[in-house]
């Protein structure tokens, strides 16, 4: 039986999904209309698009705010979805005109013409732990955002702690406990990725809310093949531009995951220390595999060397903490191979 495909693209917001359908071959896509972004919607779209058994569907839509809940659904029901990187979407120059139906034409053309690129779908429990470190992360950002808020309005009535104590220090918020005004207006619990949280926490600088981030983010290190593919996928590898014989390379891309990013040159600043297993890190690294032991060993007297050498050779210090991160997760990268190999045998079982 010979089939025929229809792909399918969708315009998702809150509360409609505009529909758009590319048939085989290379006629225009057509527009199909909105549906609610419901559950049961979905299923009688489908339900009306597929009219025969020798039909095919492949759905496309946007990674964006509303999550993977489409795709889960789609999943259910059989079909074949991918969720579509936003950012590398093509567009045409000059395009200034973005409506549903436009964005849903051009999902189906563009996904008929194998032109888009997915992103990873996290599993539920993977997406909960991400929820849970970026909601920690959002929580921080608060926190210092209205200790600034309270410093500054501090700072305009000229109160200070007469002690003369840090911001922020346990003496200070004890002071702050006594200032007054005359007026009224003015742990981590069990989970499956716990072995490679542990495991991560071997390398130095990072320690379990570090390494907590890292393993949220990476999810499944088998989608990875090689440590530049990490790299790459971590916006820490250097952008290039190559013409004929020339070749020249600029800053790194930033053109990947920031949490990871950002998290990676944070733990690379702790590498212009000298190598030592300090006892905070002989606890983290008490039970772990001699292999991710060995691994973290190896990368304290690396990328010490790294920063000493490019610190001698003038760089400047963020360029060196950049160069230092993107080696970084190559030992991270090295280390979530190590434990998958680990856990192998009793996944089996």
């Amino acid at each position: 039986m010979s089939y025929s495909t229809k792909y399918v693209g969708l315009d998702v917001s809150k509360s409609k999904i505009a529909v758009a359908i590319a048939e085989e071959g290379r006629q225009e896509p057509r527009y199909w209309g909105t549906i609610d972004h419901t559950k049961e919607a979905v299923r009688k779209l489908m339900e009306r698009l597929r009219t025969a058994e020798d039909i095919v569907l492949e759905v496309c839509y946007e990674a964006g705010p509303t999550g993977y809940a489409l795709y889960r659904w789609l999943l259910e029901m059989g079909i074949s979805c991918t969720v579509v990187a936003p950012s590398l979407i093509p567009k045409r120059s000059g395009d200034r005109v973005k409506t549903d139906k436009r964005d849903a034409l051009r999902l189906a053309q563009l996904f008929r013409a194998g032109e888009l690129v997915s992103v990873y779908t996290p599993t539920p429990e993977d997406e909960a732990l991400r929820d849970l470190v970026r909601a920690r992360e959002d929580a921080k950002e608060d926190l210092n955002r209205h200790k600034q808020r309270l410093g500054k309005f501090l700072l305009r009535y000229q109160l200070a702690d007469p002690k003369g104590s840090n911001p922020w220090t346990h003496a200070y918020e004890e002071w702050l406990d006594t200032v007054k005004f005359e007026d009224d207006c003015q742990r981590l619990t069990s989970h499956t990725q716990a072995p490679l949280i542990q495991a991560l926490q071997a390398l130095r600088g990072v320690a379990v809310l570090t390494a907590t981030t890292l393993a949220s983010e990476i999810c499944n290190i088998s989608r990875f093949p090689s440590p530049s593919a990490f790299m790459s996928y971590c916006g820490l590898v250097p952008s290039e531009s190559s013409s004929g014989n020339s070749q020249w390379r600029g800053r790194i891309t930033k053109a990947g995951n920031a949490h990871l990013r950002r998290i990676l040159v944070e733990a690379a600043w702790s590498y212009r220390y000298s190598p030592i297993v300090a006892r905070k890190m002989r606890e983290r690294t008490t039970g772990l595999p001699p292999e991710v032991q060995l691994i973290s060993w190896t990368a304290q007297n690396r990328l010490h060397k790294k920063y000493k050498n490019m610190l001698r050779m003038g760089k400047h210090k963020g360029t060196i903490a950049a160069a230092i991160a993107r080696e970084l997760a190559g030992f991270v990268w090295a280390i979530a191979k190590e434990m998958e190999k680990t856990q192998q045998p009793k996944d089996a079982a």
